[in-house]
């Protein structure tokens, strides 16, 4: 009987645990924007983004990616993304894929511009834009050359 209580009692304290990790899980994953005004911008090249990456100024999440499409007339990407109600851009802001290192994942960073006269708004695009750069393929040419074949 006295073993069976000890082992009732762990095991209470591990559900305890475990729903402790939960909450804070959550809470991490929660920390995003909240509501917020949905922005959109084309770019050449869109590598590592999708829904639910990190949309970052400063290195701080500021909002969240919607969505990624290909323009079938431009054969750009289209990303849709939101930013914190709280957090006000100029039109003249541009944004970039960033990667969090050499082999980390990538996400939206938002360079503010300087023009606080004329704000972006819900639904607005960003015209300044960067795309990811091709890391692997920078590699690959430092090491075997810059494809120069005038021998």
């Amino acid at each position: 009987m006295k073993n069976q209580m000890v082992e009732t009692v762990i095991g209470a304290a591990v559900v305890v645990v475990a729903a402790v990790f939960l909450v804070f899980a959550y809470g991490q994953t929660e920390q995003a924007a909240g509501p917020g005004y949905t922005l959109s911008a084309r770019m050449d090249n869109a590598t590592g983004i999708s829904a639910g990456t990190d949309v970052r100024i400063a290195g701080i999440k500021v909002g969240t990616v919607l969505s990624t499409e290909l323009d079938p007339q431009t054969y750009t990407a289209t990303i849709a993304f939101t930013v914190q109600n709280d957090v006000e851009l100029p039109e003249d802001s541009s944004i970039r894929i960033a990667q969090e290192g050499l082999f980390g994942g990538s996400f939206v960073q938002v360079q503010v511009g300087g023009d606080f006269e004329n704000l972006l708004g819900d639904g607005d695009e960003i015209v300044h834009t960067q795309g990811a750069v091709d890391i692997i393929g920078l590699i690959q040419r430092a090491i075997f050359g810059g494809g120069n074949n005038s021998e």
